[in-house]
């Protein structure tokens, strides 16, 4: 392939994974994996890397995978909804009934690049999306002029960009490290919320609801390690720091610490075991951390009971404020590789116990994070010498959580969402 052409492949790469919105809502919000090869073994892979991709997982594996470029993108569907009981109180309530969520169908492009500097060394840029407070939900009825929260069409959408340049070392025979900077930008807006103003739940009911796509910038960093602890068996461990972004202004009545609205720390151990030449088993731990955010982890109680008049700290905006009252999430993610007929086969499946607890109903309306297992498969096939193209496949079943809504203890709310995707890569190796 032409130099010309690759350098026009990269910057379409670059300029689409800039622009394209991202709707990943798998574990919590963050995706279940980067790597169009990592999602195949269900995102395992800190101690097993194939890609420029890899230093969105570890930003030690790049020093492994050589000169490459990685382009590709997925189709992602999420099918959300929830399911309103009767009621006979007086407080916030929804109208009865199941209601379907608009937007089922999402491209999230992702771009990869590693270049080796020398023998031992080597440096990476990736680009890829995050994100997943996504919900618009348009045709519920009354109470109030219709609406979820009776303030007409209501959701909320969440677009996370990271970028990230990493350099990577083999210290020795056995051992490579690697640290990514990050350049984190936040996109958000939220519709539909008008009641909570209304009823004086907020400290700035003008910028509470409706004030278009507002945007946060931040940066962070990555710090990961691979080694070979015994024949044929690697550990990898990673860790990213709290990203602590700029404010959402337009949006400083509704998030707790006036708009502030951080991206949580995360961090992985896993194992790579080459069970044979041609097979080799995964299995990566993930922790993240949604309780160090305000905004995410706060509970709704505050702002119930405890907000009168849109003055207390526990009211929308405020230091209290209410957020999703999400919990830290861990996740377990195991795969299988192997070897046939100069293809390579992936297959994984991963669980976490999703962050919403039963009495937390009311706010995840708007973003219905309740993916518990994800199974998935893939496979990468050669082109030719210098190129291949791999491929994966994600299904996770449908999970619900069911409780009252709090601000009318007789209503109660089933969240439910099902997910699919298949994400493709296309690699140039020079």
């Amino acid at each position: 392939m032409s130099t010309g052409i690759k350098k026009t492949l990269i910057a379409l790469s670059i300029s689409s994974a800039l622009v394209a919105p991202s709707a990943f809502a798998t574990n919590g919000y963050f995706a279940h994996g980067y790597s169009t090869a990592e999602k195949g073994l269900a995102g395992a892979g800190v101690a097993y890397s194939h890609d420029s991709m890899a230093s969105a997982t570890n930003p030690a594996g790049i020093v492994k995978v050589g000169n490459r470029m990685d382009v590709g993108a997925a189709l992602f569907s999420p099918d959300r909804k929830y399911t309103a009981s009767s009621f006979t109180g007086g407080g916030i309530a929804t109208a009865p009934g199941t209601y379907d969520s608009d937007h089922t169908l999402f491209m999230i492009p992702h771009f990869g690049y590693s270049m080796k500097i020398d023998d031992v060394s080597s440096f990476g840029i990736a680009a890829y999306g995050n994100g997943g407070m996504n919900s618009d939900y348009k045709n519920v009825p009354a109470p109030g002029p219709g609406g979820t929260f009776g303030g007409g069409p209501a959701g909320v959408n969440l677009a996370q960009l990271f970028i990230n340049a990493t350099y990577a070392k083999q210290i020795d025979d056995k051992n490579a490290v690697g640290a990514s900077l990050i350049f984190a930008y936040q996109e958000f807006k939220a519709d539909g919320l008008g009641a909570f103003a209304a009823l004086n739940k907020s400290t700035d009911p003008t910028k509470l609801t409706g004030n278009g796509d507002d945007t946060s910038m931040g940066f962070g960093v990555k710090l990961g390690w691979q080694g070979d602890v015994a024949k044929d068996v690697t550990v990898g461990v990673s860790y990213q720091s709290k990203m602590s972004m700029s404010e959402f202004d337009d949006y400083a009545g509704l998030f707790a610490e006036d708009g502030d609205f951080d991206i949580p720390a995360t961090a992985i151990l896993g194992v790579a075991w080459k069970t044979s030449p041609k097979t080799t088993f995964v299995a990566d731990i993930q922790k993240i951390y949604y309780s160090d955010v305000a905004a995410i982890a706060n509970p709704i109680e505050g702002l119930l009971f405890s907000c009168t008049d849109g003055t207390q700290s526990a009211c929308l905006g405020g230091s209290e404020g209410a957020g999703f009252g999400w919990d830290d999430m861990t996740v377990i993610k195991l795969g299988y590789e192997w070897e046939k007929n100069d293809m390579t086969w992936r297959a994984g499946i991963s669980h976490g116990d999703q962050p919403i607890g039963d009495n937390q109903v009311l706010f995840n309306l708007l973003a219905p994070a309740v993916m518990e297992t994800h199974l998935t498969f893939g496979f990468t096939m050669p082109i030719d010498s210098s190129s291949e193209f791999t491929f994966s496949g994600m299904y996770a079943p449908s999970n619900d959580v069911e409780g009252p809504t709090q601000a009318d203890a007789t209503q109660t709310v089933k969240l439910e969402m099902v997910q699919y995707e298949f994400q493709g890569t296309y690699t140039m190796k020079f």
